[in-house]
């Protein structure tokens, strides 16, 4: 698959690039899809729910009345679920919902996800992109260039950290930029756009291509 270079402007600078097979050309494995983004929502769960059983509760633990003769079930303490202000029977406990997957399943699901956006053609490849401060609205200006300022979801890809790009996309709605090391299967899946720049793509490649 051949994509064409655009420079920040959004012009045809008319050289192309042929992505790699090996990345962008697997047959997506939809199972280990769904496990990369299931961890990764896991993950962001705090897992800090909790509520009080009975033996957590304020409340007498004095039997209440006698055990026959009321004509009413048997009662013991006031902590009993059963009662307005007892305890919780089986109640959420703080836990940790995260779990492992493999490092071979993650790599799997994440080149999975780049096949797809490949196969949908929602992957644009731009020049590298530095601004010599850090300007949301510079970052609009290449933005519309790119006619990517339709309100639809773009990921950005570049090659290293760069800080005046990053601070001056944070501001902006629906936009996020990223490292390769840094991506994941739940952003790839959920971005409309994949933009990446030249030095992104040659760390892609070669982030993967490594691996084993």
């Amino acid at each position: 698959m051949e994509l064409a270079v655009y420079s920040i402007k959004g012009e045809d600078t008319g050289r192309k690039v042929t992505l790699s097979d090996a990345i962008f050309g697997l047959e997506p494995n939809e199972h280990v899809m769904y496990l990369d983004v299931k961890q990764y929502l896991a993950n962001q769960r705090q897992g800090t729910h909790k509520s009080k059983q009975r033996n957590e509760v304020h409340g007498t633990t004095k039997k209440l009345k006698k055990q026959k003769g009321t004509g009413g079930a048997r009662a013991g303490s006031m902590k009993s679920p059963v009662f307005i202000g007892g305890g919780r029977v089986f109640g959420p406990e703080p836990r940790d919902y995260g779990f492992k997957l493999n490092k071979k399943t993650k790599r799997l699901a994440r080149l999975s996800a780049l096949s797809v956006l490949a196969q949908d053609g929602k992957i644009a490849l731009v020049e590298n992109i530095s601004l010599s401060a850090p300007k949301t609205k510079d970052f609009l200006s290449i933005l519309s260039g790119l006619k990517l300022n339709n309100g639809k979801k773009t990921l950005l890809v570049t090659g290293e950290i760069d800080k005046n790009v990053v601070l001056s996309a944070r501001n902006i709605q629906k936009v996020t930029v990223a490292t390769p090391v840094a991506l994941n299967t739940h952003d790839l899946l959920n971005t409309d756009t994949l933009l990446l720049s030249e030095d992104g793509l040659k760390s892609l490649e070669q982030l993967y291509t490594t691996a084993e």
